[in-house]
């Protein structure tokens, strides 16, 4: 039992997740509800919005992307469901 639980412990320190930083806070990107590409990037594969902690983006970001993605499905730049 005693070294099973040392095996748990010993694979868990391995693993290292890079942390995932805001692309919008380093200036890369821009936020517009008419630039499609940039904004398909944070969409699954059904056309839901992909959240904060698989994207990356900090909070304000992610409020405001969600906002493009809403503005752009109503001016009909992106689907509400992708079939």
């Amino acid at each position: 039992m005693a070294v099973e639980r040392e095996e748990r412990v010993a694979r868990k320190r391995f693993f290292r997740k890079k942390k995932k930083v805001c692309i919008f806070c380093l200036g890369k990107a821009h936020i517009d509800y008419k630039d499609v590409e940039t904004l398909q990037r944070f969409l699954s594969e059904r056309g839901k919005i992909i959240p904060r902690r698989i994207s990356g983006n900090c909070a304000k970001h992610q409020r405001r992307l969600a906002q493009a993605i809403k503005r752009a499905r109503e001016m009909a730049l992106l689907p509400y469901i992708i079939e």
